[in-house]
């Protein structure tokens, strides 16, 4: 699944490419693509509404029209292509072109068909939206810091690994950045996290924001079929340390790295820089 540092790079590059071109036509192939309106709705309110700002909360796409927020959260193996007017696209796992005033068609690709977009009209505060209803503050967000996780931390009894997952706490990290997470701080995935300290919050947000940082400088990681599928291939991959490299030595210490499961997700750690609180 795409996470914060992914869809950060498919937001800019969109920016790059389509911003301030007009829709001129929209074709929908699924119609459980759109989320909260139908899908006739939907092509009549977004018909002649042009791209002007490109924002992201957490794993959530935010594209600002004249009159109203596109949302696309692009969940497993959602993507967008950007090609020329009339080119050919798979038309198996293609479910929406929106022909835009550039001469381009901005394609939604969705091999599994999780992807969901929403729309709503820009007089909503976008965080109060239904999109919205169970996702937190997002990781850069200023008011996520040691005092609100630690808060956040005291009345579950969940791994470091599942509240870093949470969504509702910290929008954007996924199962590949927890990892890293976990091991630049020195903790074991399964920790739980009541026992963590407000200093240890403190670690643990620098933490985050440094690998999310040089993530996104990165361009992503490039797990599994992820590419931003608009010309740019993630390279963070090359700087992970734990994450998908079971039966590898570590680069810290030369311990094996393990894999196990923590919350039914597949978690890498190393036993020796990684202690459990």
């Amino acid at each position: 699944m795409p996470e914060l540092p992914e869809v950060e790079t498919v937001v800019r590059t969109l920016e790059h490419l389509i911003k301030d071109s007009t829709i001129e036509k929209i074709d929908i192939f699924y119609d459980k693509l759109i989320d909260n309106v139908s899908v006739e709705s939907f092509i009549k309110m977004m018909k002649s509404q042009t791209f002007h700002h490109f924002k992201r909360i957490g794993k959530y796409l935010i594209f600002e029209m004249d009159d109203y927020n596109l949302v696309v959260h692009l969940r497993m193996e959602g993507k967008f292509y950007v090609n020329d007017i009339g080119s050919d696209y798979d038309q198996k796992h293609t479910h929406s072109i929106f022909y835009l005033s550039n001469g381009k068609q901005l394609e939604y690709h969705d091999t599994r068909k999780f992807g969901r977009m929403y729309i709503y009209p820009k007089s909503e505060e976008i965080t109060t939206v239904s999109a919205f209803k169970n996702v937190g503050y997002d990781a850069f967000d200023e008011r996520v810091d040691a005092e609100y996780l630690y808060e956040m931390s005291r009345s579950r009894k969940t791994t470091l690994k599942q509240f870093l997952l949470d969504q509702s706490v910290m929008a954007g990290v996924g199962n590949i950045y927890a990892d890293e997470i976990c091991f630049r701080c020195g903790f074991r995935p399964e920790t739980k996290v009541y026992r963590l300290t407000k200093k240890d919050f403190a670690n643990i947000v620098d933490a985050t924001r440094i690998i999310l940082r040089g993530a996104i400088k990165a361009g992503g990681t490039t797990i599994r079929s992820y590419t931003s599928s608009l010309g740019v291939d993630g390279r963070f991959q090359l700087q992970l340390k734990v994450h998908g490299k079971s039966r590898e030595k570590c680069q810290v210490c030369g311990t094996v790295i393990e894999k196990t499961k923590v919350g039914g997700r597949g978690t890498y750690y190393c036993k020796k820089c990684q202690r459990r609180k």
